[in-house]
């Protein structure tokens, strides 16, 4: 069992900066593939980043690439998503999520995220 819980959301200027962490729980954070998602108000929930359990392969969201960089601390069960130039469109709700153990597939393919997060808003003005 893996609970997430999402922290460093809020309000920012566009082309600003933030940095979203996820708590693990339990021992076997190290054995999973983490992602983040999003939920802008009316859409569906999107794939932003992804990191495998190895640390040693991300991918982003096309929209993200160059700006988000995702990133891992299996000894403290944590992931980041540093986020900057933000933009109004990065407006959504961010929710991270694990999967696996040791799923090695496709990172944008949420039906295999088998926890998530509750959720942490991020709002960026123009």
């Amino acid at each position: 069992q893996v609970q997430l819980v999402e922290s460093g959301g809020g309000l920012v200027q566009a082309g600003g900066s933030l940095r979203l962490s996820c708590a693990a729980s339990g021992r076997t954070f190290s054995t999973y593939t983490m992602g983040w998602f999003r939920q802008a108000p009316g859409k569906e929930r999107d794939f932003v980043a992804g990191i495998r359990w190895s640390g040693d392969s991300t991918d982003y969201a096309d929209s993200v690439k160059g700006r988000f960089t995702i990133s891992r601390d299996n000894a403290n069960n944590l992931v980041y998503l540093q986020m900057n130039s933000l933009k109004p469109e990065d407006t959504a709700v961010y929710y991270c999520a694990g999967a696996g153990p040791y799923y090695s597939g496709g990172y944008d393919r949420e039906y295999r995220y088998n926890y998530w997060g509750q959720g942490t808003q991020v709002t960026v003005s123009s």
